[in-house]
């Protein structure tokens, strides 16, 4: 049965457990990756990559495990299209198998004219609404699903994602050019949109995590995803 809120111990367990699994399946990577917003990154997180019933059923565990330490109060769960969907079905199985059954639904990217039609599957949207997606980069994605949300009449309370990396986001100028900005996404989420978010882990997790493993082929890494840190955190 699903209980409350667990300690800032098992929180910080939790991450690196999280971290050293997201390295095992080959999901967190390292090297030199650009990101969407044009940055050149030492690391990758591809959640695509939990790719199998046993990486993502365990990968839910995870997320339910974060969301009864977080403490957050939800009566649904929606999963944006596409990586969303999977994740939140997947988390919405395992919360009821703890106790906690709760709605799901998703949306497509394209809606559908026939059938039932419409953008929206699954149940009813109603509500407080916990939205579950991989990780937040510019937060367009959250924006997009709220507005999903707002529409049905619900309420968009929450977001669950797996990593914040806890840097700059970037926004679009009228010229199309982008500039980055002093705060984060999952930071507006919470601060501008005022929405409660849920991370199983951060960027200060994964370095904590590297710092563990001097002298490995994975300590090596610390010092690039530091410096990267340092120019474009927050």
């Amino acid at each position: 049965m699903v209980t409350g809120q667990a300690s800032n111990a098992d929180v910080q367990a939790l991450a690196q457990e999280f971290v050293q699994f997201a390295v095992d399946a080959g999901v967190l990577r390292f090297g030199q990756f650009k990101t969407k917003a044009g940055r050149m990154s030492p690391y990758f997180f591809n959640a695509g990559l939990f790719d199998d019933g046993a990486k993502l059923g365990r990968l839910a565990q995870f997320y339910a495990k974060a969301l009864v330490a977080s403490g957050i109060e939800f009566d649904m769960i929606f999963g944006p299209a596409y990586k969303g969907i999977p994740l939140g079905a997947a988390v919405s199985v395992e919360l009821a198998r703890l106790g906690k059954n709760v709605p799901f639904a998703y949306n497509r990217k394209e809606a559908k004219d026939h059938g039932e039609g419409g953008s929206l599957v699954g149940a009813p949207l109603k509500g407080r609404v916990l939205i579950v997606d991989d990780v937040m980069s510019a937060g367009t994605a959250a924006r997009e699903s709220i507005a999903l949300i707002q529409a049905a009449g619900a309420t968009a309370h929450a977001v669950a994602i797996a990593l914040d990396r806890q840097e700059m986001a970037t926004e679009k100028q009228a010229d199309g050019s982008t500039r980055d900005v002093p705060h984060s996404a999952v930071q507006y989420v919470r601060n501008t949109l005022g929405m409660q978010v849920c991370t199983i882990a951060k960027l200060e997790d994964l370095l904590a995590f590297l710092g563990q493993q001097s002298g490995s082929e994975l300590g090596q890494h610390l010092p690039k995803v530091q410096a990267y840190r340092d120019q474009y955190g927050v």
